[in-house]
């Protein structure tokens, strides 16, 4: 199975967020160094330049927010808004259809749930693998990266053997693997789930939409963000080659990259989710997804 997903949107407002942040850091620091006089001051800049570039790299690669001290002595955080992507062709949130009719798992009695390895209402499946617990925890990039509390999550991914469920040959009737969780007071919402597998043409990822309460996310239509979380490489390796029932995904992934995926090929940085854990005990994945509320 070769899904078809196609690139969409740039991600020019979170570089637009972190170059105004570093230029108002520059110009304290400048004004500051100007004070004290003379060429020390402006040794002092040369130095300090080199230490809040490193600093912000190392925010960017966690998907994280990290605070950083302005001139006036306040404290600040930085976060980017994550980049748009697309939802690809089996979203199942009522946008297509499959098999003649419209497939929209947001429709469901129970959709709004933690554990999402089972399907719901008529169907019985269970989707095996490799356990993973999913945490992703919704920051305000306009607010000092505020948690966003009270907001939804939709996210649906691929089973082990790199099918869809409502849309792959042998799960149309299935649901699995498809779930929304509102955020918490830490703006966090959690998903028990399995590892997905790696079907031919793309890296390992995984597939969310952001809607502003549980209540709304009833329609693809109210939705606020559709992106896609990327998964560790080395990760993807040890699972795929440690459990049973990736055998597929062991020849598909030695054929892509980041650099050569169609939706990752331009940057990662910012949905690469930080996982921890094992093939025996299950694995966490936890990524900071940044929104302009």
């Amino acid at each position: 199975m070769t899904p078809d997903h196609t690139h969409s949107d740039p991600h020019d407002q979170g570089l637009i967020h972190d170059l105004q942040v570093l230029g108002h850091q520059f110009l304290q620091r400048r004004r500051a160094l100007l004070w004290l006089g003379g060429a020390s001051a402006l040794t002092l800049l040369g130095c300090g330049g080199g230490g809040d570039e490193a600093s912000a790299a190392t925010t960017t690669s966690t998907g994280g927010s990290t605070g950083s001290t302005g001139g006036s002595g306040s404290t600040t955080a930085s976060c980017s808004v994550i980049p748009e992507e697309t939802a690809g062709p089996y979203p199942g949130d009522g946008s297509n259809s499959s098999n003649g009719a419209i497939a929209n798992a947001l429709a469901l009695s129970g959709i709004v749930r933690s554990d999402i390895r089972t399907s719901i209402g008529n169907a019985s499946g269970v989707a095996q693998g490799v356990p993973l617990t999913i945490k992703l925890r919704l920051v305000n990039t306009g607010a000092a990266c505020a948690d966003l509390s009270g907001y939804a999550i939709y996210l649906w991914h691929c089973d082990r053997e790199g099918r869809y469920s409502m849309y792959s040959a042998g799960v149309t009737t299935e649901n699995y693997l498809r779930g929304v969780q509102p955020t918490g007071s830490d703006g966090v919402a959690t998903f028990t789930t399995i590892f997905p597998g790696c079907y031919d043409g793309r890296m390992p990822h995984m597939h969310f939409e952001v809607f502003r309460s549980a209540n709304s996310a009833s329609a693809y239509s109210n939705k606020l963000k559709t992106s896609q979380i990327a998964l560790p490489s080395d990760v993807c390796t040890t699972v795929y080659n440690g459990a049973s029932g990736y055998a597929t995904s062991v020849a598909n992934f030695v054929r892509i990259s980041f650099q050569s995926d169609n939706v990752f090929s331009d940057g990662v940085t910012l949905q690469l989710a930080s996982v921890t854990g094992s093939v025996a005990e299950g694995y966490v994945a936890t990524l900071t997804v940044g929104l302009s509320a």
